[in-house]
């Protein structure tokens, strides 16, 4: 199998089998494939990105209605990052799911693959969420049924799309938080005398939304406006490097307001900056009908690149921005490339290349959080754990994958589950039964959930020195009666706190609680990871022995080697 086939693999779960011996399918996926044709593509023989959204789209819409029983519409659709393009003949595979409900709305989870009929080869092409609302019925609001887990991927994905919520929800204000704080590492605009000049970039087009380009409730159909809206980004792009360019993300596509049969839907796009190899396109669409004002419909922003012969990126050229609200887009771009490269950095590899130090400040604190709990609810998730032995009550797991070896320790107390997780959770209190932690005192609160600790540790040989780190610790209250309550602390640096080593990282605690105060046992999952780096040579788990200090209270304590 070949590295693309295992990375489009790798986002899907393993056959369910039930009971009753048939496999297990989500009740709300729904599948979509397309052949790529002539008139899907552009004019380099690859599909157009405009095409593709219409497809996600769809294939989301009648995902979601499939769960809620009633029409849907888009409200958003997360940040989309393009891997590859497709070309002319190849197939395209589209998957799409439910992930969880809320109130009215809900999450759908989108992943696009690509399939080469002739060599049986098939690669993953972007993977998206979307977030679709019920539409009132004639009984009034909806109230959607909860979606119930069942394999290993859908309930991580059940619990991650609670943060992927939050992360939606604040995701405004962290740009406004890095424009008003971070002026200085911003930077202002430099004056080039060969830059273009951002008008010369600027498009704007109107399009008649017409029978065919309404859907099944005649409404503009969100795909549609997606893809009026690439094409004039992609003109707008072009007009600065005058060459053809290849779009690689989209920041989250958010829809504001309806559009229906007969509105003049007027697109407007400009090039906001220009990197050395990227730049980002702001559009936007916006709605009228005879005199009435301009309604906001939706606005995105896009990075493209301008690929050479040997698919690598071009440099591209300055760009001259406008006054007052062209340098307002400048510095916005600028501070939005920030986030999505701290995205890219925190989340997007997988758990076990996840950096063991990273930067922090507030503008990456969400994604930090989102990383914390991501990788603790991934280990919960796992069921390929092994019962080593069991011993008073107390039972030990472990768990041996790419070069990590893992331990589990189960026991079962009659504490609620609410006081043994305050007692936990807060770092302060480590040191009272950890001897990994010397002190631990708190640097930031940085909001409700998230806090900025530092530790100290003493050293791991005879004669060495010990070590300050800073950690930062996440919490999570549950949002409903199958959510769980957690905590775990990742190692960051921060500006302006003492410098860190990632060389020989503390043991970080990771609180799984299930969301119950008054049952009794309670089980109280909690993953100690203390990671031993081992550069030169892996020691084979036989021969690795761990010293691991627990408190008298149910626990799973997890200790990692790398």
């Amino acid at each position: 199998m070949t590295t693309e086939q295992k990375d489009a693999d790798a986002t899907l779960d393993p056959l369910f089998i039930q009971e009753s011996g048939e496999v297990y399918r989500n009740p709300t996926e729904v599948q979509m494939s397309q052949i790529v044709l002539p008139c899907h593509a552009n004019h380099c023989g690859e599909l157009s990105v405009g095409q593709l959204l219409k497809w996600m789209d769809s294939t989301a819409c009648l995902s979601a209605e499939r769960h809620a029983g009633c029409s849907c519409i888009t409200a958003s659709v997360d940040d989309i990052n393009f891997e590859h393009t497709i070309g002319v003949g190849k197939v395209v595979n589209i998957i799409a799911k439910v992930n969880r409900a809320f109130t009215s709305s809900m999450e759908v989870g989108i992943l696009v693959s690509c399939e080469d009929l002739y060599t049986d080869r098939q690669w993953k092409v972007c993977h998206a969420f979307a977030t679709f609302v019920a539409r009132r019925t004639e009984a009034g609001k909806v109230q959607l049924k909860q979606v119930i887990p069942y394999t290993q991927m859908e309930q991580m994905e059940y619990s991650l799309a609670a943060e992927r919520r939050r992360m939606r929800l604040i995701h405004a204000e962290i740009i406004t938080d890095l424009l008003s704080s971070s002026t200085a590492q911003l930077g202002e605009c430099q004056e080039y005398q060969d830059a273009v000049p951002a008008e010369r970039t600027r498009v704007e087009s109107v399009e008649l939304v017409l029978p065919p380009h309404a859907n099944h409730q005649v409404s503009t159909f969100g795909g549609q406006i997606m893809a009026w809206m690439e094409n004039v980004a992609t003109i707008a792009a072009s007009r600065l490097c005058n060459a053809h360019p290849t779009l690689r993300t989209i920041d989250m596509f958010h829809f504001r307001g309806p559009s229906h049969i007969g509105d003049r839907l007027v697109l407007k796009a400009i090039v906001n900056n220009a990197f050395k190899h990227s730049m980002e396109v702001g559009v936007c669409a916006e709605a009228y009908q005879g005199g009435e004002p301009l309604r906001h419909i939706n606005s995105a922003f896009m990075t493209f690149e301008v690929l050479d012969s040997d698919r690598k990126p071009r440099t591209l050229p300055r760009l001259r921005p406008e006054p007052v609200d062209g340098r307002r887009r400048y510095k916005e771009a600028i501070a939005r490339k920030k986030i999505r490269l701290d995205r890219k950095y925190i989340i997007s590899c997988k758990q076990t290349e996840v950096p063991l130090s990273v930067p922090w400040d507030p503008s990456n604190q969400m994604y930090l959080s989102y990383n914390n709990v991501s990788a603790l609810k991934l280990m919960d998730t796992r069921n390929n754990w092994v019962l080593t032995s069991e011993k008073k009550k107390v039972r030990l797991y472990t768990l041996e994958e790419n070069h990590m070896l893992c331990f589990k320790v189960e026991m079962y107390v009659s504490v609620p589950a609410e006081q043994t997780f305050h007692l936990l959770s807060d770092l302060r209190r480590r040191k009272e039964w950890d001897r990994h932690y010397e002190e631990c005192d708190l640097i930031n609160q940085a909001d409700e959930d998230d806090t900025l600790y530092r530790v100290a540790t003493p050293s791991i040989s005879k004669g060495g020195k010990g070590q300050d780190f800073i950690m930062l610790a996440s919490r999570r209250k549950p949002c409903d009666s199958r959510s769980p309550t957690t905590t775990r602390p990742l190692q960051a640096s921060s500006p302006t706190s003492p410098q860190t080593s990632p060389d020989s990282p503390p043991a970080s605690t990771a609180l799984f609680l299930p969301a119950a105060n008054s049952w009794r046992p309670t089980r109280t999952a909690w993953l100690l990871c203390h990671p031993l780096r081992c550069d030169t040579t892996v020691l084979p788990p036989a021969k690795r022995k761990h010293s691991i200090t627990s408190p008298s209270a149910s626990c799973v304590v997890e200790e990692v080697c790398t």
